[in-house]
């Protein structure tokens, strides 16, 4: 107990150091709210008009970007907060009831941590943070297509900026949590201050849960039998030398014919290293074949396949495939 009165002391203390600036922050935000809602919308650029001596010719001030907060060594632009609300629209997640006030403020938060777990010498390696923008890379390039398809759509110059910012974000994000983790760590929650919590909501505003069954299942797969198996091999075969033989496209091919729900609609398209985590088998055919090359048929747990791979890129490859099962 004595541990966690001084893990909040020491908390409560940064925030107090923090608290004047925090505020300040806060008042410029509200009256740069205030000065935003003289335009057509929330969103507009404010312009000023100056005119020069003689010349009658005028001149814009226009505002790129601004300050809207500063916590510790972190400031948070006022893009920040733009970009947010972006990144959320992007995820599908609802905007009406988030304002930029709210935004700004868990943007302050997350912050607030971060400077916090620095002090306290909280650490999260590169390591573990270069890891995590390669999985988020990784995943990017199998929604988008292709590492230039990322770049463009997000309006990075190089592959090494964009690494560059989401390296920052993902440290800030990893030291936020890992602090939370600590400040939470040693605190216990008893069944009656559970109960006592719960008496406290108006009857009907409590959740209501629904009922629970506890189930026991059976679940036997078919096998396939050897002669369904054949006609699976002879159809990728047949799809196999009509884009041989015929330069007939793999893409419609695979839209036609494959039946894996992940790539069917992008024409068997995927994009993978030998970290991407696919089936073994899977990932042992595609870099064992030369650019443009097309697989014989083989077999995994998801059925049998044929890969044509469309580039390859050092480590990387742009293949598609086209998945039957028997």
């Amino acid at each position: 107990m004595k541990q966690l009165e001084k893990k909040n002391l020491r908390f409560t203390t940064t925030m107090n150091k923090l608290g004047f600036v925090l505020l300040a922050s806060i008042l410029c935000t509200t009256l740069g709210a205030q000065e935003s809602t003289t335009g057509d919308s929330p969103d507009e650029t404010a312009v000023v008009e100056t005119p020069t001596k003689k010349d009658s010719t005028n001149f814009k001030r226009i505002k790129l970007d601004g300050i809207a907060a500063v916590v510790g060594d972190y400031v948070i632009l006022d893009s920040d907060i733009e970009k947010t609300l972006i990144d959320l629209k992007s995820q599908g997640a609802s905007t009406e009831d988030i304002t930029h006030c709210s935004l700004l403020g868990k943007l302050m938060e997350d912050r607030l941590y971060a400077h916090q777990a620095v002090q306290d010498s909280i650490l999260v390696s590169d390591d573990e943070v270069n890891a995590t923008g390669d999985r988020q890379l990784q995943s990017l390039v199998q929604q988008i297509g292709s590492m230039e398809k990322v770049l463009k759509y997000y309006n990075k110059e190089d592959e090494q900026s964009f690494r560059e910012e989401l390296y920052k974000i993902n440290k800030l994000r990893m030291l936020s949590e890992k602090m939370q983790q600590d400040i939470i760590s040693e605190i216990e929650i008893t069944p009656e201050e559970v109960r006592q919590f719960f008496n406290k909501i108006p009857e009907n505003e409590r959740p209501v849960f629904g009922a629970e069954l506890e189930i026991a299942r059976i679940v036997k797969a078919p096998e396939p039998s050897e002669a369904e198996k054949q006609k699976v091999i002879d159809k990728l075969n047949e799809i196999k030398a009509d884009v041989e033989d015929n330069d007939a496209s793999f893409s419609v091919k695979a839209i036609l014919y494959s039946q894996d729900p992940g790539s069917k609609s992008k024409g068997g398209f995927y994009s993978i290293t030998k970290e991407t985590g696919f089936d073994k088998t899977f990932k042992d055919v595609a870099f064992s074949l030369r650019e443009g090359e097309v697989s014989e048929p083989f077999e995994t747990i998801f059925g049998f396949h044929i890969i044509y791979i469309e580039k390859i890129r050092g480590q990387e490859l742009d293949l598609r495939h086209i998945l039957i099962q028997p």
